[in-house]
C-alpha cells in the first residue's frame, strides 16, 4: 500500500465471489442470474412477510427489481456498498441477501445485514454469510467497525449477531422505521477488526 493513498481510497468494497462451500455469495447486479431469473426471485423474496417486516425491499413489480438491481451495480462501481446474493452452490438457487455499506467510509465504520427466504432459514447460513463478508471487509478494504442493528423483536437477527462475534453494544430508542411502518427501538452490535475471529 503507498504511503500516499488515503484511508478513503484503501477503503473500497470490489465485485468479489465468497466460496462457503456449500453456498456461494455472488455480488447483486445485472449480471447475476439465478435459477427462474433474478428478477421473479427478488419480487418472491420481496413478498415474503418475514423479509417484508424486517427488511422491505419494496419490490411491487418487475421494474422495481430491475431498480434495485441498478442500485446494487452502483454501489459495487462506486465501491461503498457491497450486495452479495447468497446462492446455493451446487444449483445456484437463491436463499437470501449480505449487505455490506459504509457509514463512515474515512472511519472504517460500515453496517451490515442481512436476509434469508424460507427455505433457508434455521441452518446457520446467515450467521456463515455475516462472518464471511465481515472477514472479506476487514481484509480487503480494511474495515475497522462493522456494526449490526435490528429490530428489538427480531430474535433470529439476534442470535445471528451472537453467533457471529458481534458483541451487544446497547439499544436505542424509536431509532428506525420498519416494514410495519412504526419507529421501533433496536439493538446495536458490533465488530472490530481487532476482535478475535469466530468459527
Amino acid at each position: 500500500m503507498s504511503t500516499t493513498e488515503t484511508s478513503t481510497e484503501r477503503r473500497v468494497l470490489r465485485p468479489a465471489t465468497l466460496d462457503l462451500g456449500d453456498i456461494v455469495l455472488r455480488p447483486w447486479g445485472r449480471a447475476l442470474d439465478v435459477p427462474g431469473g433474478t428478477v421473479p426471485a427478488l419480487m418472491a423474496a420481496a413478498a415474503d412477510p418475514v423479509i417484508d417486516r424486517w427488511n422491505p425491499l419494496r419490490i411491487a413489480d418487475p421494474a422495481g427489481a430491475e431498480a434495485y438491481l441498478d442500485r446494487c451495480d452502483t454501489g459495487w462501481v462506486k465501491g461503498n456498498r457491497a450486495s452479495f446474493a447468497i446462492t446455493d452452490a451446487a444449483d445456484g438457487t437463491l436463499h437470501g441477501n449480505a449487505f455490506l455499506g459504509w457509514t463512515n467510509q474515512e472511519d472504517g465504520v460500515a453496517t451490515i445485514g442481512y436476509w434469508l427466504l424460507p427455505t433457508a432459514r434455521g441452518r446457520g447460513i446467515a450467521t456463515r454469510a455475516t462472518t464471511a463478508v465481515t472477514r472479506w471487509a476487514v481484509a480487503t478494504a480494511d474495515a475497522r467497525r462493522i456494526e449490526l442493528w435490528h429490530g428489538v423483536g427480531n430474535e433470529a437477527s439476534c442470535r445471528v449477531a451472537a453467533r457471529g462475534g458481534f458483541p451487544h453494544e446497547g439499544t436505542t430508542r424509536a431509532s428506525y422505521r420498519y416494514g410495519d411502518g412504526d419507529y421501533v427501538d433496536e439493538h446495536l452490535h458490533a465488530r472490530l477488526a481487532t476482535d478475535p475471529d469466530v468459527g
